[in-house]
């Protein structure tokens, strides 16, 4: 029996999702998953991506988004680096929920490029797995 002064404890927005995974975003709204990235005191990454057409544009638009280094290569081996070795060496991380919305659907960013993109989250979602620091990536396309 809980005591009157026990509440129930509300279950968490992404207490079913995995911690590690890269998923559609569903009925997610990224308000929410923002307010639950800073109740579970984890970075909340975001992107919007509708204006870019190019690989280049939208690796920049992340880059921008996620304040990369100015260096940044805009490839999908720099991405993968950041997201993953980058942060890394700069110490212990509480976990990461990222938003990737819009990602486009044009003849420079075909179905290809947005599986590569999507599975350089899913390698970097691995890399922070074996760290056991929870890595969440919730995309859209356009």
């Amino acid at each position: 029996m809980i005591s009157s002064s026990e509440e129930e404890k509300e279950p968490g927005l992404l207490e079913t999702v995995a911690p590690n995974v890269v998923q559609s975003i569903r009925a997610f709204r990224v308000l929410d998953l923002q307010s639950e990235a800073a109740h579970l005191e984890q970075h909340f990454l975001y992107a919007y991506c509708l204006e870019a057409t190019t690989k280049q544009q939208v690796l920049g638009k992340i880059a921008a988004s996620f304040g990369f280094p100015k260096y940044f290569g805009k490839n999908f081996d720099a991405l993968s680096d950041c997201l993953t070795d980058m942060i890394y060496k700069a110490g212990p991380q509480p976990g990461f929920v990222i938003v990737l919305e819009q990602l486009p659907n044009t003849p420079k960013f075909d179905k290809e490029a947005r599986e590569t993109l999507l599975d350089v989250f899913r390698d970097a979602a691995d890399f922070w797995a074996e760290k056991k620091v929870a890595f969440r990536v919730f995309y859209s396309f356009e």
